[in-house]
């Protein structure tokens, strides 16, 4: 009799896990008629959703960022709201102030309005334009998903998903991110420029029309069953201690400090980068169709997990290695 009722079990998590990498291959079939090529980034960014994350993307105007996000939020049923990022923004006009209404009988009440912060997929247009203190209105929304004004705290509805873009050949008139709010974000990921075949295909698509065109398959309810879902994927001790040593190899300050970080590196990531890791790749070991955890999505997650939290020093720069380049050393270093 037991047999038969872990057999059944068994069955149900196999079911379970089939309908997940089903459901994700629905999202990323839709998206498809409205991105052209950008695989990599497609499912980066569909693993920092179900998994809760948020994404900084970097990439030059025109590569598709904004169109992404329209994209994800037919594709996923959610409100999305777009945030253009300027110098002149203030924190109120992201989250939202207390107002002064009259009533029909004249009488004076305070109300909170809320600002475009509050929705499910929100795009944080050139996010580093806006002076530091509305950049700091983001930290508690991205990392607690509510808004604080006064006294009173307003929840964000779940799920919640920033995606914030940079465009890295502009400079002047920018504010870099804190390290406190690059923390906020799972991934970094880099949109690089189309090939002569990707772009070919963009413009003909675009001039049929450019509205995007795909269909919704999956709504937020969906999203957070998905997430609690991967959330009870295992993972056994030895990829948790590879996880944690690629995060604590990038500190050339411990003892337990790679040769990498000790040569290359200035500042390692923080303790989120390793929650990053382990739950990201949960994510991605069920798209795979997995029951587990592997080194292999660890290693795979590397470089969006870690590249926006590490800063590498002169020695690095003189010999012309950028931060992806030092995570490939240290992957290469560590022992899985």
């Amino acid at each position: 009799m037991e047999n038969i009722e872990l057999n059944e079990i068994e069955a149900g998590i196999v079911q379970s896990v089939a309908q997940f990498s089903k459901s994700v291959a629905q999202i990323k079939t839709e998206l498809a008629r409205d991105v052209v090529g950008q695989e990599e980034i497609v499912d980066n960014v569909v693993i920092a959703i179900i998994a809760g994350g948020n994404v900084l993307l970097e990439g030059v105007p025109g590569v598709g960022k904004t169109r992404l996000v329209r994209s994800l939020s037919r594709v996923l049923k959610l409100p999305f709201s777009r945030i253009q990022f300027t110098p002149d923004l203030m924190p109120s006009d992201v989250t939202g102030a207390n107002v002064v209404e009259k009533d029909a009988e004249g009488r004076l009440s305070t109300i909170f309005r809320e600002g475009p912060i509050f929705a499910n997929l929100v795009l944080a247009d050139e996010i580093n334009r806006a002076t530091p203190k509305t950049q700091s209105a983001m930290l508690e929304v991205m990392q607690e998903h509510k808004v604080t004004v006064g006294k009173s705290t307003y929840p964000i509805n779940e799920p919640f998903f920033v995606l914030a873009t940079e465009n890295p050949i502009e400079q002047d008139g920018t504010y870099p991110l804190p390290e406190a709010q690059m923390d906020r974000f799972m991934f970094k990921l880099i949109m690089e420029y189309p090939s002569d075949a990707e772009l070919r295909n963009i413009v003909k698509m675009t001039q049929k029309t450019m509205a995007e065109t795909a269909e919704g398959v999956v709504d937020g309810a969906k999203i957070l069953e998905m997430r609690a879902l991967a959330s009870q994927v295992p993972v056994i001790d030895e990829v948790i201690d590879y996880a944690v040593s690629l995060v604590s190899g990038t500190h050339p300050e411990l003892e337990q400090a790679s040769s990498t970080a000790k040569k290359y590196i200035k500042y390692g990531a923080s303790p989120r980068a390793a929650q990053a890791l382990i739950t990201a790749a949960k994510v991605r070991a069920l798209i795979n169709g997995n029951l587990n955890v592997a080194y292999e999505d660890i290693a795979a997650l590397a470089k969006p997990v870690l590249r926006h939290r590490i800063k590498v020093n002169y020695t690095a720069i003189n010999e012309h290695l950028d931060t992806d380049a030092v995570i490939e050393l240290l992957l290469k270093e560590i022992k899985k």
